[in-house]
């Protein structure tokens, strides 16, 4: 059977292709899609442990200064 962009089974012929189709927009069958947002799971993993780590080491002082140095960015205005 055919895979699609996203690695989902499709039928080879037409007919079976447009019966699939219908099937879907009237509920019949769910789509087999799976979620993916495009990252890389063990880069996601990696990411999620470092931000751990870094909160872990921080004080509530520097987490305070980092979240207004970020406000400031984000609104771009300067600093009192």
């Amino acid at each position: 059977m055919p895979k699609g962009p996203k690695g989902q089974k499709r039928p080879a012929d037409v007919i079976g292709n447009a019966v699939r189709v219908m099937q879907i927009a009237t509920g019949e069958v769910e789509e087999d899609t799976e979620a993916d947002d495009g990252k890389d799971k063990a880069a996601q993993a990696m990411g999620r442990k470092g931000g751990a780590a870094r909160a872990k080491k921080l004080t509530a002082e520097q987490r305070s200064e980092i979240a207004r140095q970020a406000a400031a960015k984000r609104w771009n205005r300067t600093e009192e």
